[in-house]
């Protein structure tokens, strides 16, 4: 095999063994405060902290990445609970350049993954809307992008996993040997650590993107629009006014891209950028909703009527909230929830049009808002997409959020669609239940690898009913 290394951080980790400092981290943790992306909730808990992650998974309730999913998904259960913490076990393992074959500790990160692998002609198959994540992460959310239409989820790419069990043995799981392989793909880290990953990566024939777009005037255009558009491209996504009401209520910019031929591109590398940080929480009334409808009027009108088309930095592309870091404080210390539902095929107007009317009565404040396509039920036993159309709301909280999200889950749960957990922090347990009907084959999976219940969330005690 011919193996691509990164001599580097190769070398820095060397040996694995359990050094003094590993060693007090994983006797005694630090107590820490901890939130997802959204700052909400926020808990307390003790947090281990090691480049050798067997060590420090012995005695936790859950593996944390990166903490970029939004509510509590990676947030440990109230009490004195134990977190194992990964992004220091961040190597390399092996990158065999003539098949594109990776294998990485839990704790690399994407952004690290694209700047070794692009330049030699591959990239991630799938990638969620940030690079700031792990790729353990992206296994546990099981995570979609842009190309969902066409290459599923992250997990339909992975060959195996290196896991450590509640009992506390280290197993490696691969598809076709028992179930829990597709219970850990979407599983929110609750079905056991994962150590390791070993996935396929994408041949790519440029590092550079190419990208049209066009301007849609009324949401009734949008779904017809983006589903013509899927049929010929790879990566399609929506940027959606939800705040506007009329004649021009979702009016959106439509965006469509694939990877640009060696003919169209330009001849070197793209140049990855370094991306200024937010550098504080604004107040919690900073940012006020008529500030948002003049920033998505201003985007509208900046694009033009007329189509585009571009060579783009595949950066851009993908990852245009990464251009600053910890933007999540511009919703200040109160936070902010992401409701992402999946509402299923076809694409009937008025089920769309009654989701838009709902946001709309219930004066929901949805200050971001995201449409793609969705393609088949992917390997997950309990992966969020189906085929359909998937909204992503970014909702700030305030004290009707509780009630905005139980209005908006009646409908999903009404309309047989779900919702992504590595986003959510308000559902409650009833609509969760309704909405998944494969929860109980999944709870099964996890019970045989766990049947003390040692592994746990946040998430997990507000959806599942474990104990804390």
């Amino acid at each position: 095999m011919a193996a691509t290394k990164n001599p580097k951080r190769q070398t820095r980790w060397k040996p694995r063994l359990v050094d003094k400092a590993n060693v007090a981290a994983v006797r005694t943790g630090r107590t820490v405060t901890m939130t997802g992306w959204g700052n909400y909730p926020v808990v307390r808990g003790r947090e281990l902290r090691s480049e050798n992650l067997e060590a420090i998974t012995r005695s936790a309730v859950l593996t944390r990445g990166l903490a970029r999913a939004y509510g509590d998904a990676s947030l440990p259960p109230p009490g004195d609970h134990i977190v194992a913490a990964s992004p220091l076990a961040d190597r390399l393992l092996s990158f065999d350049s003539n098949t594109g074959i990776v294998r990485v500790e839990a704790g690399f990160p994407l952004m690290r993954l694209n700047r070794i692998s692009l330049p030699r002609g591959w990239f991630t198959p799938v990638t969620p809307g940030t690079h700031f994540v792990t790729v353990g992460g992206m296994v546990a959310s099981d995570i979609h992008g842009k190309n969902h239409h066409v290459a599923g989820c992250f997990g339909e790419h992975v060959r195996s996993l290196k896991m450590r069990v509640a009992d506390g043995a280290i197993i490696e799981c691969a598809d076709g040997q028992h179930d829990l392989f597709r219970a850990t793909l979407g599983g929110m880290g609750l079905t056991g650590h994962i150590l390791e990953v070993e996935f396929q990566m994408q041949r790519v024939p440029t590092p550079w993107i190419w990208e049209e777009s066009e301007r849609i005037d009324c949401f009734e255009s949008v779904l017809e629009r983006l589903e013509t558009a899927g049929r010929d491209w790879p990566f399609t996504v929506c940027w959606s006014d939800f705040l506007v009401t009329g004649q021009n209520a979702g009016r959106a910019i439509l965006n469509k891209g694939r990877w640009a031929e060696p003919g169209e591109a330009p001849a070197g590398q793209p140049k990855w950028r370094s991306a200024p940080t937010f550098p504080v929480h604004l107040p919690n009334w900073a940012l006020q909703t008529w500030m948002m409808r003049i920033g998505n009027w201003l985007n509208y009108t900046y694009h033009g009527k007329a189509p585009r088309e571009h060579i783009t930095h595949p950066e851009t592309f993908f990852y245009p909230l990464d251009v600053i870091r910890e933007w999540n404080r511009i919703y200040g210390k109160r936070g902010f929830t992401q409701h992402q539902a999946v509402l299923p095929a076809p694409h009937t107007h008025r089920r769309h049009e009654q989701y838009l009317r709902l946001l709309h009565d219930n004066r929901a404040k949805v200050f971001l808002s995201v449409v793609k396509d969705c393609g088949n039920e992917g390997k997950g036993m309990i992966s969020f997409p189906k085929r359909g159309v998937t909204y992503a709301l970014d909702i700030p909280i305030d004290q009707d959020t509780q009630r905005v999200i139980d209005r908006l889950n009646d409908f999903v749960v009404a309309e047989g669609g779900r919702i992504y957990l590595a986003k959510d922090a308000f559902t409650r347990e009833e609509h969760f239940r309704a909405m998944e009907p494969r929860l109980d084959a999944w709870n099964d999976v996890r019970r045989q690898w766990d049947t003390e219940q040692r592994l746990k969330s946040s998430l997990s005690v507000r959806l599942l009913g474990d104990r804390a």
